[in-house]
């Protein structure tokens, strides 16, 4: 899952509405996991944002800290 930047820390609502509109995307009333999905789509990544997938392989992955909850 290519991602610009690989951050250590969960984005706030305010970054994923931002980096989907850098994207193309409206965010409008979108649902967190709603526009992380249309987000991972337009990046050609597989939509799997709270799939509860523990042995996720997507390590660089901006969404991965607040998806699986981890720290690395």
């Amino acid at each position: 899952m290519p991602q610009s930047e690989v951050l250590e820390v969960r984005m706030t609502m305010s970054q994923i509405k931002a980096k989907a509109k850098a994207l193309g995307i409206t965010p409008g009333k979108m649902k967190k996991t709603e526009l992380i999905h249309s987000i991972q789509l337009a990046e050609r990544c597989t939509p799997c944002y709270d799939t509860s997938v523990a042995n996720c392989p997507y390590t660089d992955c901006c969404f991965r800290i607040d998806c699986l909850g981890v720290t690395s």
